[in-house]
């Protein structure tokens, strides 16, 4: 069983979705702070509870990496449409 499994079993999943958002609203203080090392540190946190997340929802890489692609793709396509890249 890997790390970030053990913290999500003993905190359980109702305590870790709650941290979640704890952990983004600190990643976005960080931002408006424009604080780079803070925001190093608030991405890390952020990233080990998105991990969670996607232990509690049973969510896969390739289901978010599909989607991920999809949206590369539209946002790729809206900047070529209008004159870029």
């Amino acid at each position: 069983m890997n790390e970030i499994k053990k913290i999500l079993l003993h905190f359980g999943n109702k305590n870790q979705k709650k941290k979640v958002i704890e952990e983004l609203s600190e990643l976005i203080k960080a931002i408006i702070k424009d604080n780079r090392k803070n925001i190093i540190e608030e991405i890390a946190d952020v990233e080990i509870m998105l991990e969670q997340l996607k232990m509690i929802y049973l969510i896969d890489f390739h289901e978010i990496q599909s989607i991920k692609d999809e949206k590369i793709k539209k946002v790729l396509f809206k900047i070529k449409s209008h004159g870029g890249i």
